[in-house]
C-alpha cells in the first residue's frame, strides 16, 4: 500500500469540494489508480495500491465561479508531506509550459499577454518554492501563480482558437465540422424549430433500445420517424442513437432475466441493432451504436462482458449498413471512475482495444459535461479540454464531443435522479449567461481540432425527459436560452 501525503493550507482550502471522493492519483502513463483520501490533522494522505511515483489530481477552488481539477507534477512518496499549493502550482505551470512549447514548435504566433502572465505566474511560483518556511506567505504566492497560470493558459487557448479557426477558413470552403443537437418531441413544434435550424447543422435522433421497444416485440417508432422525417426534410445531417445504452438501467427491463445468459443476450441485442439500421438505412448515415461501454453497470454485466457486447455491436451494425459510420460513446474520458477500482480498463484502452479489432470503428464520442454532482466528468479548463482531445486523437479516428452544461442550480424533475447541479461554485450559481459563456468558449476550440468532425449539445428542450439537469436550448417553460447566441454564431462563421 503506497501514501502520498500534503498539507492542505490554509485549512479551509479544500472545504466543502468533497476532495476525498474526487481525488486520485495517475501514473506517467495516464493510468488511474485506485485511490483513497484521509483527513488528518491538516494532512491529505493519499493512499493508494503501489508506491511508484505519481500525479496527485485534486478540485481547486478558484477566485471566481466554482472549481476545477488541478494536477501536480510526478511525485515520489516520502515521509515529509508535500505542501499541496506548492505542488498544485507546480503541475499547473508545468502543464502550461509544456503546452506552450508544443504550439509554438507548430508555429503558433504567441501573444506577448500571455508571455507575460507566464512570466508572473513563474516569478510567484519561485518565490512560493523559496518562501516555505513562511507557510502564510508561500502558499498566498503559489496561489497567485495557480490563478497567474490559469489567466495564461486562457489567453494561450484563445490565442489558438483564433489562428486555427482563420486558417481552415481561409483554406476551406467547408464547415469545420457538424454542429447539432439530440432532438426531441419540442423540436417539431414550428416556432422551436426555426430555433434548431437557426444554429445546428446536424441533428442527433434518439433512437435508444429502451424507448424503442419498452416491452419484447412491442416497438415505437412514431417520434423517431418523426424526428428523422424533420430532419430530412430541413437538410441536417442525422446522426442516429445511441442504440443501445450500457449504463445502469439503460437497457429494456424486459431484458433482466436474460442477464446471465451471455450467450442468447448478444443476440438479443445484435437483433435490435440490425432493425434499427435497416429501418433507416439510406436515410442515417451515422450511428452511435452503443453508450457507457467504458462505465456502465447495465444488467450487471463486467467489464470484459461489455466489452464483449460492444465489439457484438459493432459488428453487426457493419454488416447491416457497411457504407455508414458507427461510433461508440466514451463517457467520462478522463478517467476518473477508475479512481474507486471497479474498472481495469481505462477510457483510450477500451476505445483501442475496439479500433484494433478491426470492426468498423469509425470514431468515438465523448461525454464532456461540467457543474455536476454524480456519474459525470469533473470539471476542467479549457487548456485541459484541448490536451484531452490531442491525447485521443493519437487513435486516429474521428472524434465526436457531446456537451452537457447547467443554466440552474435548481432542481430538475425530468433529468436523471443520479445527476444534480453543483452547488459549490462560490459566489456565482450557475445561471443561463454562464452556460451561454462555457459554451461560447468551448465549441470553436473543439471545432478547431483537426481530429473532431462533430460537436453535439445534450438535449435541445428541458420540457422532455433527458439526462442532463438544465442542460437543454430551451428552459421548462420553452423559452429559449442565451446559448443560442453563441451557437448561431459559430454556424454562421462556419458557413461564410
Amino acid at each position: 500500500m503506497g501514501v502520498m501525503r500534503f498539507t492542505v493550507h490554509p485549512p479551509d482550502l479544500l472545504e466543502g469540494l468533497s476532495a476525498t471522493d474526487m481525488l486520485y492519483i495517475s501514473g506517467m502513463d495516464g493510468r488511474i489508480y485506485p485511490t483513497r483520501g484521509e483527513w488528518s490533522d491538516g494532512v491529505l494522505a493519499c493512499r493508494r495500491p503501489l508506491s511508484d511515483s505519481g500525479k496527485l489530481t485534486v478540485p481547486f477552488p478558484h477566485n471566481q465561479r466554482g472549481y476545477s481539477m488541478l494536477t501536480s507534477t510526478s511525485l515520489r512518496e516520502r515521509e515529509e508531506p508535500y505542501l499541496l499549493m506548492i505542488e498544485l502550482a507546480r503541475g499547473a505551470l508545468s502543464s502550461l509550459r509544456d503546452q506552450w512549447a508544443a504550439w509554438e514548435m507548430g508555429h503558433m504566433a504567441i501573444p506577448q499577454v500571455f508571455r507575460d502572465l507566464q512570466s508572473s505566474a513563474f516569478s510567484a511560483f519561485a518565490s512560493a518554492c523559496a518562501s516555505q518556511s513562511d507557510v502564510d506567505r508561500a502558499c498566498e504566492l503559489a496561489r497567485n501563480a495557480i490563478e497567474d497560470t490559469r489567466r495564461a493558459a486562457n489567453v494561450l487557448v484563445d490565442a489558438y482558437v483564433i489562428q486555427r479557426m482563420t486558417s481552415l477558413r481561409r483554406n476551406s470552403h467547408l464547415p469545420t465540422g457538424l454542429l447539432g443537437c439530440a432532438l426531441d418531441p419540442a423540436a417539431l413544434e414550428s416556432q422551436n424549430s426555426e430555433f434548431f435550424l437557426s444554429a445546428f447543422t446536424a441533428a442527433a435522433i434518439p433512437i435508444s433500445w429502451k424507448s424503442i421497444e419498452p416491452h419484447e416485440g412491442n416497438y415505437h417508432w412514431d417520434l423517431a420517424d418523426d424526428l428523422v422525417e424533420f430532419a430530412q426534410q430541413n437538410r441536417s445531417v442525422i446522426k442516429g442513437g445511441p442504440l443501445i445504452e450500457l449504463d445502469d438501467g439503460g437497457l429494456p427491463e424486459w431484458l433482466a432475466p436474460w442477464k446471465n445468459d451471455l450467450l442468447n443476450l448478444p443476440s438479443f441485442v445484435c437483433d435490435y441493432i440490425e432493425t434499427a439500421i435497416n429501418r433507416y438505412t439510406g436515410k442515417v448515415r451515422i450511428w452511435d451504436v452503443s453508450d457507457f461501454g467504458n462505465t456502465g453497470q447495465a444488467l450487471d454485466l463486467s467489464e470484459e462482458h461489455r466489452l464483449a457486447l460492444v465489439a457484438r455491436t459493432l459488428e453487426a451494425a457493419h454488416r447491416t449498413d457497411s457504407d455508414a459510420q458507427f461510433f461508440i460513446g466514451i463517457d467520462q474520458p478522463w478517467g476518473e471512475y477508475q479512481r474507486k477500482g471497479n474498472h481495469r480498463l481505462s477510457p483510450m484502452q477500451f476505445a483501442d482495444a475496439l479500433v484494433r479489432s478491426n470492426l468498423g470503428l469509425a470514431g468515438v464520442t465523448l461525454h464532456i459535461n461540467t457543474g455536476y454532482n454524480g456519474p459525470a466528468t469533473f470539471p476542467r479548463e479549457m487548456i485541459q479540454i484541448s490536451r484531452l482531445i490531442d491525447l485521443w486523437s493519437l487513435l486516429g479516428i474521428q472524434i465526436h464531443v457531446k456537451l452537457g452544461c447547467p443554466s440552474s442550480p435548481r432542481h430538475d424533475p425530468l433529468a436523471d435522479p443520479r445527476l444534480s447541479v453543483n452547488e459549490q461554485v462560490g459566489e456565482e450559481p450557475w445561471c443561463e449567461e454562464a452556460q451561454s459563456e462555457w459554451i461560447e468558449r468551448i465549441v470553436p476550440l473543439l471545432l478547431a481540432k483537426p481530429a473532431v468532425t462533430g460537436v453535439f449539445i445534450e438535449n435541445f428542450s428541458d420540457q422532455h425527459s433527458h439526462r442532463f439537469p438544465h442542460a437543454g436550448l430551451l428552459g421548462a417553460d420553452g423559452h429559449p436560452k442565451c446559448q443560442f447566441a453563441p451557437l448561431r454564431r459559430q454556424k454562421h462563421q462556419d458557413l461564410t
